[in-house]
């Protein structure tokens, strides 16, 4: 693709935020570009869309070459999300040059992370799973990528679908600090405890007549919990604080930092509830 100043934003600073670009400044009359860009348009067709090449004839574009400060050729700039982030002037053995593109070309498992958060912000769910499920059979350990599918799962209400996921998350998520998995396991605990419970009228109604029991007011929690009724959740667990920081090794406290993470989409409710949290413990 031949780039001018008119079309350089369009072809080049757009285009770099779906995929790497490079852009080679050449000339007719250069004698190693007539090596370096054959091999250029090479691999681009190779590596099939996942970087795009850009030429600038610079007897034809010199404002675009100045700027660059191109002052010998062939010179190429590597242009990633909008900023050129790498360059490199003459010609390049084919194995370095592979070398310099793949810096700059996320892997499948990534790409394909990418394209999952593209997928759920046009609405698109079920290219979403499909990309996640992509991320994970590339890279079966990122916990991270995971943890998007048991999120996504779970707000789909896939439960049992979640819980096999967690399963497969490593020793390093499950059992050390990581807010986020936390507040996935808050969820999952919360979804199975709600299903051995009555239903939530039965037991607000329990709490309403024995306020003082914290067994039933911590069951209440999770079944709010379980239908994502935060703010409601928020209060029971709040009382349990104000109650007893020792009911079950603080779990009020402790629950309702999971719920700030699960409810991390509601930033003025978790506010509210940190800071009421903030002023009984303080």
């Amino acid at each position: 693709m031949d780039t001018t100043l008119a079309t350089f934003e369009k072809d080049v600073i757009e285009a770099s935020t779906l995929a790497p670009v490079l852009i080679d400044f050449w000339a007719p009359w250069c004698g190693p570009c007539k090596t370096l860009g054959p091999m250029l348009e090479k691999l681009e067709a190779e590596y099939a869309g996942k970087w795009k090449l850009a030429k600038v004839n610079v007897d034809e574009n010199q404002e675009l070459a100045a700027h660059f400060q191109v002052r010998s050729i062939p010179h190429v700039v590597a242009f990633v999300d909008g900023r050129p982030v790498d360059q490199f002037i003459g010609v390049l053995p084919e194995g370095q040059l592979r070398q310099f593109i793949d810096g700059l070309v996320p892997d499948a498992g990534q790409a394909a992370l990418l394209a999952a958060q593209e997928a759920l912000a046009d609405g698109r769910r079920e290219d979403a799973y499909d990309a996640l499920q992509s991320a994970l059979a590339y890279e079966p350990g990122n916990d991270d990528a995971r943890m998007d599918l048991i999120e996504l799962l779970l707000a789909d209400n896939r439960a049992d679908d979640a819980h096999k996921e967690a399963e497969l998350l490593s020793p390093k998520t499950t059992q050390g600090i990581d807010a986020r998995y936390n507040a996935i396991k808050t969820r999952l605990d919360a979804l199975d405890a709600a299903a051995d419970l009555p239903p939530t009228d039965a037991l607000e109604a329990r709490v309403a007549s024995h306020p003082e029991d914290l067994e039933a007011r911590f069951d209440f929690a999770n079944a709010l919990i379980a239908h994502r009724k935060y703010a409601l959740a928020l209060e029971q667990l709040l009382d349990i604080v104000k109650r007893d920081r020792t009911f079950r090794d603080d779990i009020g406290r402790k629950t309702m930092l999971s719920v700030f993470d699960l409810a991390a989409h509601q930033p003025q409710l978790v506010s509210e509830w940190r800071r009421k949290l903030s002023m009984l413990l303080n």
